[in-house]
């Protein structure tokens, strides 16, 4: 329910499957890697060891 292009009922779709795969792109990109989860107290990328860090939406976006 996080990510609105999923949810139903509403017009907050990708009308366009390259936009669809983005979206879908930055949300992973975010969950992993920026957001800190409640039971780990740290991003899943950290638990795994691939990054050392909080990333922020500014770096993420710089990827793009």
């Amino acid at each position: 329910m996080s990510m609105r292009p999923f949810t139903r009922l509403t017009s907050g779709h990708s009308k366009k499957l390259g936009n669809h795969e983005h979206a879908v792109a930055i949300h992973y990109m975010y969950y992993n890697f920026a957001r800190i989860h409640q039971s780990l107290r740290v991003t899943p990328a950290m638990e795994a060891g691939i990054s050392d860090h909080v990333w922020s939406l500014d770096k993420i976006i710089d990827l793009l």
